[in-house]
This record gives structure tokens, sequence and C-alpha cells, in this order.
């Protein structure tokens, strides 16, 4: 286990990702290396009111602390207290086209240290689709690449990680998905550290060609104010989910990290209404009654 070449490699994708996307939107992100007091800190590359992106920002970070927060050992309270070391790239791109959707990638690694053993690793990470207005193009051509970047590792993969990721995204309180899903996985050791680091970066090299052909296809459909009301409702959804469920938003407030780069990820423009709902027949309606319904895309 190398956390160096591991972090490395986190750099490399975010550079990676954050030229494409400034090749795609038209501005420059930009960029804030931060220090966190408790040890570690990261870089957080950032664009407001571009070109095609109304909101988005690809974050890395690298943090250290000498007892794991409460969000990191829920499901391994045996390491509760334990030294740790946690990096990730983590991204959240909200464009402003409503027809565009909004999209979510995350990966991390984590390792958890005592004097009496040896370290205690863990591969994390996904990505997820959240349309506003949907296109079942869309929807397969995503899960179909993330259905490449696990197949090379075992076809038991996908479905494994496709219904883990249905139901991570899921707002319980509302009974819907928070979108038309993708992959997500924890705590993943149980391939060799090299075959399971392999497959975690499979999934950061998949994440642009996954996205990219869906924002370049919808990014110019004309849309008038009914569709920026009914983006900016459907947005309440994702800030819903990120304060209450997101163990990534958890973990990064309970292990002191910068609170900027944690809620980079909030949209900028929301909407909440009383008990409203779409006209029935209409395509706000088709969203909920055909893609927000944790289907098999592929």
């Amino acid at each position: 286990m190398d956390v160096a070449v591991i972090k490395d490699y986190l750099l490399e994708l975010q550079n990676t990702i954050v030229a494409r996307l400034e090749a795609l939107d038209g501005h420059t992100f930009r960029r804030d290396s931060w220090q966190r007091p408790a040890g570690g800190g990261g870089i957080s590359a950032l664009v407001e009111e571009g070109g095609l992106f109304e909101r988005g920002g690809v974050n890395f970070s690298h943090v250290m602390g000498e007892g794991l927060p409460p969000s990191a050992s829920a499901h391994r309270p045996e390491l509760a207290g334990r030294r740790y070391e946690a990096l990730g790239v983590s991204l959240v791109l909200h464009p402003r086209n409503p027809y565009a959707p909004t999209v979510h990638m995350n990966i991390r690694f984590f390792a958890a240290f005592d004097d009496q053993s040896d370290p205690v690793w863990w591969f994390g990470g996904g990505m997820d689709l959240t349309p506003y207005y949907g296109f079942e193009e869309d929807a397969v051509h995503f899960h179909n690449t993330c259905k490449a970047a696990l197949n090379p590792f075992g076809e038991q993969h996908f479905p494994r990680f496709k219904k883990w990721c249905d139901e991570y995204f899921y707002l319980k309180h509302r009974q819907e998905p928070r979108g038309v899903g993708g992959i997500f996985f924890d705590d993943f050791n149980s391939l060799p550290f090299t075959e399971a680091m392999a497959l975690w970066k499979s999934v950061g090299d998949h994440f642009l060609p996954a996205y990219v052909p869906i924002v370049e296809r919808r990014n110019a459909t004309p849309y008038g104010e009914r569709e920026r009301d009914f983006q900016a409702y459907r947005r309440g959804r994702y800030v819903e989910f990120n304060l209450v469920y997101d163990r990534g938003t958890l973990f990064g407030l309970q292990s002191g990290g910068r609170t900027e780069s944690i809620l980079m990820s909030m949209p900028p423009i929301v909407r909440w209404r009383y008990d409203w709902k779409p006209e029935a027949g209409s395509v706000e309606d088709a969203l909920l009654k055909k893609f927000l319904i944790g289907r098999d895309w592929v």
C-alpha cells in the first residue's frame, strides 16, 4: 500500500477532469489550495456563472487525524478512534440548462492504523446522474459506461454497485430516488489491493466518457422560465439529500474539513414549494413516473 501513488493518481485525475470541463465551459476554474489545522489539506477547483455550468467544482483532499469520525467508522465500529488517512476526488456539476443533468462523482481511499496490526484499508466511490428532464438514451449511455468501467474486474460488480447506488441515493422522507442512479460502492477491499485500486481507478477514468457526451448533447436545447423553475424545484431534492444523508458531507464536516469545499456541491438557485405536483401527463410528470423509479437501464 503506497499512499503516495494514490495521491499522485488523484491529483492527475483532478487536473484531467478540470481541463476537459474548462474546454467545455469556456471559463477557467478558480483553484484554491487549503490546509487543515488537524492535518492535511486539498485543492478546490470551482467555476460559477460559467458558459455551461452555473456552478461546478472538482475537489481533491488528503486529510489525516488521530481518530476516525463517526461517519467513517459507522460500519466498522472496531476501528473507531484509530489514526487515519483519507484521500479523494469529489465533483458535482450543475449546468445552467435544465435539459442538461446534474452529475456527481467521487472516488476515495481510507486507511486506518494502529501500532499492533497492519493498516486496514478500503476504497469507495461511484457516480450518479440527476436529470431534470429525462432522456432514455442519456440514462442508457451513463449506465453502459459505468458497466464498462467495472466489467474487466468481474461482471458481478456492476449489478451490485448499481443496486447499491439506487439504495444509497434514495430520499426516504420523499420516497423517491435522487436521480437515475449509476454506481456506488464503499468499504471495498474484497479484491487484492492492486486489483481493488485498478477497479477504483477505472471508475474515475470513466467519468468523462460517461458524462461529457450527455452534456454536449443537451446543452444547446432551448428552454424558458418553466424549465428553469422546475429545475430549481428539483434541485431542492439534491440539497435535502446532501444535508440529511450523504456520508461524504458528514465526514467532511465531522473531520473539520474546509466548509467552502464541502458545501461546493450545493446548487446555486433552489426553490421549495408546499405540496407541489406537476401536471399529469406533462414532461415534468414523466420524470417522476418514468425515470425516478430505480429502473434497470442496461
